[in-house]
């Protein structure tokens, strides 16, 4: 991984979601947060964008290996649940490489569909 920064122990504020060559914007509330060391399994946790969740994970140099999504059941409205929808499907259950530079990351499915993240700040 070309990591200027840690990817784990982070919180990332999701920005935005590429699938199908279409970009969509992330509802405020989207954020990932990635515990696990190289070569180990750890979690994943975060909010898609209406709904919390979490996820068993895998680290293997640039790939990270997510498990199926687990997630509250709450109902937002159409944008964010099409959203929400998106951003599972990307990582659940999938393998994606990721690139950190500059307090941004940028996970990529192997068909190059992205899920583009930037370091939150504290609020």
């Amino acid at each position: 991984m070309s990591v200027d920064e840690p990817l784990t122990g982070v919180e990332w504020r999701i920005v935005s979601v590429t699938s199908d060559g279409t970009t969509r914007p992330a509802p405020a509330a989207a954020r990932l947060r990635i515990d696990a060391a190289a070569g180990t399994a750890g979690t994943a946790a975060g909010n898609l964008g209406c709904n919390a969740f979490s996820a068993p994970v895998t680290l293997h140099g640039d790939r990270i290996g997510f498990g199926a999504l687990r997630t509250t059941k709450m109902a937002c409205d159409s944008a964010r649940m099409a959203f929400e929808r998106t951003l599972a499907g990307l990582l659940g259950g999938r393998t994606l490489t990721g690139t950190s530079e500059d307090g941004k990351l940028t996970l990529t499915t192997s068909h190059g569909d992205r899920v583009n993240l930037t370091r939150s700040t504290p609020e």
